[in-house]
């Protein structure tokens, strides 16, 4: 792939809505509402970093953080997710390519870390890892994964922003 990544745009809005809608609409654990929590999020202000990939001209694939919360008040700790990538661009680098790129953009907000809800074998080359002394409600512990940056790991639950539970 030859994708290149960049901040999103604002002309960018309706493609990046199209490609979480369509990453996501097959997958089992989905609740294809990925395309509303974007937009929520990026309406509320919480859209902290909003990345596209982009392959001749076209946006093939779209990564955000935002900010979550620690029940013991650590601060500046952050989501990744919706990570989405068209389906026939999947699996070829693009959202490996997003992640590096987004995790390196947070770098200059200073953050203490980073947590994300998915496949342990594929965040774990990123550095995440389960931690039990931080959870997410009704998420099994081994698909709720932490990146520590800077600081101690605090303890307690994480709580995503009401964005996430947009439905339109």
């Amino acid at each position: 792939m030859t994708a290149t990544i960049r901040k999103e745009q604002e002309n960018d809005i309706d493609a990046i809505g199209r490609i979480n809608l369509a990453a996501f609409q097959t997958i089992e654990h989905s609740s294809q509402t990925e395309h509303f929590i974007v937009n929520a999020l990026r309406g509320r202000g919480e859209l902290t970093v909003s990345l596209v990939a982009v392959e001749n001209d076209q946006i093939i694939g779209h990564v955000a953080l935002s900010p979550v919360l620690i029940a013991d008040g650590s601060e500046s700790w952050f989501g990744l997710g919706p990570v989405a990538v068209l389906p026939g661009c999947q699996r070829k680098g693009v959202g490996s390519l997003l992640i590096t790129e987004a995790l390196a953009e947070l770098q200059s907000l200073q953050p203490s870390g980073c947590v994300v809800i998915g496949d342990p074998y594929f965040y774990s080359r990123f550095g995440f890892v389960a931690e039990p002394r931080l959870f997410l409600a009704d998420v099994p512990a081994e698909y709720f994964q932490v990146l520590l940056i800077k600081g101690e790991l605090p303890e307690g639950e994480v709580r995503y922003s009401k964005a996430f539970e947009a439905q339109k």
